[in-house]
């Protein structure tokens, strides 16, 4: 496939995404051996292109026989945050009923020691909505109790979320208060370990910049059921320059989020490394970002470690490259 018809698939992506004026709940309909389908998607064919920032100097950290292509170091891993839901919905596209402007997330999930693709990864990626809300937890985000409107202004609401772990509980998860799951999703790493999601920009809740959390679990099995056992090797979250932020906060329902809005440099997650810190590269109409917007990165990780997220990020296991720490 041609570089204009990639480009033009991924503007027919994002259009089919912008046009679907009612977006439903994606059911789980076949997860086997072969493939995963979710009814009304079709296949993403989406190419990603590494970015400066992203690769090592040649070959470092490449093994003998590994495919010809730029090496990577590891994405940083960060905390979990208090609102992950254990993978109970798989499927790409996760918008349900969430306005926002349209957001394909194209991921490539890569081991950063030999270079290959990981295939069949499960990889989980949730994030608020354009106000900063949060399914499951609809009563402790911008929301003000879930009705999804303006954000308050004030005082922060009690428990709202800020991404700092609690006192004397490093993971800071709690459990779900509500049963929505919008913005939440699960899908399968192909065998050149890319997944892609249908999604809409992140809005912002006090405490936190723009950002999308993201699990890789390996491993594990593929059954009838969805994904079992294996480990999470990877907890990170994906963020967004604050130019695409700026051009998105003129746009509804953003305009509507009156929450104060930490930015990118402010935030106490993102360790400011670009692409490895998980800084997402990003395309859309600088004159019109609410015509959608493809977000991209390649993910490196260490598949033999286990990085759920609890506590304090984990150093990788011994197997990864020194470059790759």
């Amino acid at each position: 496939m041609t570089a204009p018809e990639q480009e033009t698939q991924v503007s027919q992506e994002i259009q089919e995404t912008r046009d679907s004026g009612d977006p439903t709940r994606r059911r789980v309909v076949a997860v086997g051996a072969g493939a995963i389908a979710v009814a009304g998607l079709g296949g993403l064919a989406l190419s990603v292109d590494a970015a400066a920032g992203e690769r090592t100097p040649a070959g470092r950290g490449k093994a003998e026989g590994a495919p010809a292509e730029d090496c990577y170091v590891l994405t940083s891993e960060t905390v979990e945050g208090p609102y992950y839901i254990d993978a109970d919905k798989i499927r790409r596209d996760v918008r349900e009923d969430r306005e926002g402007i349209p957001l394909l997330l194209d991921l490539k999930v890569i081991d950063a020691v030999t270079c290959r693709p990981i295939r069949d990864a499960a990889v989980d990626i949730w994030h608020c909505d354009a106000v900063g809300v949060y399914s499951g937890y609809e009563d402790m985000g911008n929301g003000g109790g879930g009705g999804g409107g303006p954000a308050p202004t004030g005082e922060p609401p009690t428990g709202a979320p800020t991404g700092a772990p609690p006192s004397g509980n490093p993971g800071g998860h709690q459990e779900p208060t509500d049963d929505t799951r919008y913005l939440r999703g699960t899908w399968r790493t192909d065998r050149h370990g890319r997944v892609a999601f249908k999604t809409v920009f992140p809005g912002w809740y006090r405490g936190r910049c723009v950002h999308i959390h993201a699990k890789v679990h390996v491993d594990g099995e593929w059954t009838d059921a969805g994904y079992e056992g294996g480990h999470a090797c990877h907890t990170g979250q994906f963020f967004f320059d604050e130019e695409s932020v700026l051009a998105t906060a003129v746009v509804e329902p953003y305009a509507s989020n009156a929450a104060e809005r930490t930015t990118l440099t402010e935030d106490t997650i993102y360790d400011q490394s670009g692409t490895t810190g998980g800084l997402l590269r990003l395309r859309y109409d600088h004159r019109d970002i609410s015509r959608g917007v493809r977000a991209a990165l390649t993910v490196g990780v260490d598949p033999d470690a286990t990085n759920d997220g609890q506590g304090a990020p984990p150093q990788p296991s011994a197997s990864a490259s020194p470059s790759a720490t």
